[in-house]
């Protein structure tokens, strides 16, 4: 075979899963149709992802870290309110476990997992290239590109995104739905420091996220994540900017101060999907091919890095033990370790997406009810603040800090 795997996506989780795998001696070929001139392209385009401690740990491992030192902001504490009525929940670890995550501009991401696979005598990066057909056969995998040159390898790893052509191909069946809701992303400048706090202001119309990042030439910075009615999102992207900041303002109660100099902002449709099955011959889905989920609770890629960690042990301790990586019983185990925990973090986001859509002053005094009670009951503060790191549930080697 000419590599170990193949992944189809170089994205976010695909990148990082090839990384995971050339770290403990497998060799990965990563496919992509993406121009890195474009992707790697200089400005902040408005995206930014908060990395879990857990996911932190595992770049820290695969060798990342370095690449992305001082680039990142510290989440020290999560704040959530129910609007901007009084009550709020503060989560705040202890002085001796460390920051919840860390916010990053996708952009530096990219560009840092670009560079290391790039620069990765185990990784063949394909940019630029398609694969026009895909044959899974008892043993093996082929893949023939547009380029006309062809690939193999034992296993095939979907990492396409949440319209995967290769699991629609597979019949793997999706459910989904819409939540009729829009997400408005962009950064802004604003007055006062944001002291390394996330902030997660619910209305009726979607969760108003604030997201801190590193300060810049200009002054204090933070990203948001702004979920509104589908039919308002166009509006608001075409907004000028001065009523832009205007209406977050707003949102806020201007809490940060005066708000100016924004980013680039654009908007996107929310939805839920859930693959029945992450597993077929030969096959695997990570990331968004998986599962996709509200960003309420900012999880979406913490829970594409749990797929990887989780996959590059099952395949790693698979060749150790001389099983061909396309073996049904390791793709099983994967199955069984990813497929209990996406399903509950989806379901968890799904349900606070839609308690803390209802309506009206008595949906509001419950949430403001539920969210002192949280706030009063230690173990149960704990519980959301270990989801928030990413340390629930069987931890995979790699999400501990720990070589495979």
């Amino acid at each position: 075979m000419d590599n170990d795997v193949i992944i189809l996506g170089g994205g976010l989780v695909g990148s990082t899963l090839a990384l995971a795998l050339a770290a403990s001696g497998l060799t990965a070929a990563v496919v992509d149709p993406a121009d890195p001139a474009v992707t790697l392209a200089p400005g902040f385009d408005g995206r930014a992802s908060a990395i879990a401690s857990a996911s932190g740990r595992m770049l820290e491992a695969i060798g990342i870290a370095p690449a992305l030192a001082g680039q990142g902001c510290a989440i020290r504490q999560i704040r959530v309110s129910d609007g901007l009525e009084p009550g709020k929940l503060d989560f705040v670890p202890d002085a001796d476990d460390g920051a919840l995550g860390t916010m990053y501009e996708n952009k530096l991401l990219r560009r840092a997992l670009f560079d290391a696979a790039t620069a990765s005598p185990a990784i063949d990066l394909r940019m630029k290239t398609r694969a026009t057909t895909v044959e899974r056969g008892p043993h093996g995998v082929t893949a023939t590109l547009d380029d006309g040159s062809t690939l193999r390898a034992p296993l095939l790893v979907a990492a396409e995104g949440r319209n995967s052509p290769t699991r629609e191909g597979a019949g793997i069946n999706v459910a989904r739905w819409s939540y009729d809701h829009a997400a408005i992303v962009g950064a802004f400048h604003h007055e006062r420091p944001h002291e390394d706090i996330a902030f997660e202001i619910f209305y009726p119309a979607g969760p108003f996220a604030l997201l801190p990042l590193v300060d810049d030439a200009v002054g204090h910075r933070s990203a948001i994540v702004w979920s509104v009615k589908a039919e308002h999102g166009p509006g608001l992207v075409k907004l000028s900017d001065r009523g832009f900041l205007a209406e977050a303002s707003a949102r806020m109660g201007g809490f940060l101060g005066e708000l100016s100099a924004p980013s680039p902002r654009a908007s996107y449709p929310l939805g839920f999907h859930h693959a029945a099955r992450i597993t077929a011959d030969r096959l695997v889905l990570v990331g968004d091919a998986a599962h996709g989920i509200h960003p309420i609770a900012g999880q979406g890629l913490n829970l594409g890095m749990r797929d990887v960690a989780a996959l590059a042990e099952v395949l790693v301790e698979g060749r150790r033990l001389g099983l061909d990586l396309g073996d049904a019983q390791l793709l099983a185990r994967y199955q069984r370790w990813r497929g209990l925990d996406t399903l509950a973090v989806a379901a968890a986001t799904d349900g606070l997406t839609r308690l803390f859509g209802v309506p009206g002053r008595t949906a509001s005094a419950v949430r403001r009810f539920g969210i002192s009670a949280v706030n009063a009951i230690p173990p149960l503060k704990n519980r959301f603040m270990a989801e928030a790191r990413g340390e629930s549930g069987q931890l995979p080697r790699l999400l501990q800090g720990l070589p495979v």
